[in-house]
C-alpha cells in the first residue's frame, strides 16, 4: 500500500510535468491537501511528508482536527458550503476561504474576523458549468459580487474557485478552466489566485492557470463517508 509520502511525491511529479508542459514554473502551483473524512493522524503524516496547507469541507470535523494538531504550523483553508451560522467560527479559525458565493456570507466573515488576525484570504466560488446541484455564483453575478467583496475590511479577495462538471474529456476540462481564468481576468481587479483542479483533472487546470490544486483522493486515498 502506498503511503501519503509516496502519493505526495507522485503528485509533485504530476504537477511539475503539467507546469512545464504549460510553460509555467512548478513552484507557481501549490497543493492543497483536502482531508475530509480523514483523521488528524493522516494530516500529521502529510505534514511530515511536506504538506503545509490543509483544506476542509465540514466545519466541525475541521475544528476537531485543528484541536488535535495545534502543534503543527498548518495553514487552514475552508472549501465547503458556508451556512450563516458557521461564519464566526470560520472567520476565527481559518486562513483562507475558497467557497464564498454570496455577499451576505462575505459581510459576516468581514465583521467576524478578529482584529488580531491577518485579513482572511477569500476566493469566490464560481458555478462555471451552471449545475443546479453546485454552489457558486453565476458568471453574470460575478462582477458586482467581486467588487463588493473587494471593498470589505478584514478580507483580502484573492481570486476564484471552481469545480466544473466532471468529465474525462481533456478538451472539455480545459474549456471550463479557461472560462474561469477569462472571467477572473475580465474583473480588472488585482487577483493572484485560481483555485481549480482536483485529483482527476489537475493537469487541465494547470494548463489554464491554476495556482491551487485541491487534492484529496490522490493524496489520502479513497474517502470513507461512513466515518463521522
Amino acid at each position: 500500500m502506498s503511503t501519503i509520502a509516496d502519493n505526495l511525491s507522485t503528485l509533485a511529479a504530476r504537477i511539475s510535468v503539467a507546469a512545464e508542459a504549460a510553460g509555467r514554473a512548478p513552484s507557481d502551483i501549490r497543493l492543497l491537501a483536502v482531508s475530509k473524512t480523514k483523521p488528524a493522524a493522516a494530516v500529521r503524516e502529510a505534514f511530515a511528508a511536506g504538506v503545509r496547507d490543509v483544506g476542509e469541507n465540514y466545519l466541525q470535523e475541521a475544528l476537531n482536527k485543528q484541536g488535535e494538531l495545534t502543534d503543527l504550523p498548518l495553514t487552514w483553508h475552508f472549501i465547503g458550503p458556508i451556512q450563516s451560522n458557521k461564519t464566526r467560527a470560520i472567520a476565527e479559525h481559518f486562513d483562507w476561504v475558497h467557497s464564498v458565493d454570496r455577499l451576505k456570507i462575505a459581510q459576516r466573515l468581514s465583521e467576524q474576523r478578529p482584529e488580531g488576525l491577518e485579513p482572511l484570504n477569500i476566493c469566490l466560488q464560481l458555478n462555471v458549468s451552471g449545475e443546479a446541484s453546485k454552489s457558486g455564483c453565476t458568471p453574470e453575478e460575478l462582477p458586482a459580487l467581486a467588487n463588493a467583496i473587494a471593498a470589505l475590511p478584514r478580507l483580502r479577495l484573492r481570486g476564484l474557485m471552481a469545480i466544473p462538471e466532471p468529465t474525462d474529456d481533456r478538451a472539455a476540462q480545459e474549456a471550463a478552466f479557461s472560462r474561469v481564468r477569462e472571467l477572473q481576468d475580465s474583473l480588472g481587479l488585482s487577483l493572484d489566485t485560481l483555485s481549480m483542479g482536483m485529483s482527476h483533472d489537475l493537469e487541465a487546470a494547470i494548463a489554464q492557470g491554476a495556482t491551487w490544486v485541491r487534492i484529496g483522493t490522490a493524496l489520502f486515498g479513497a474517502r470513507d463517508y461512513g466515518q463521522p
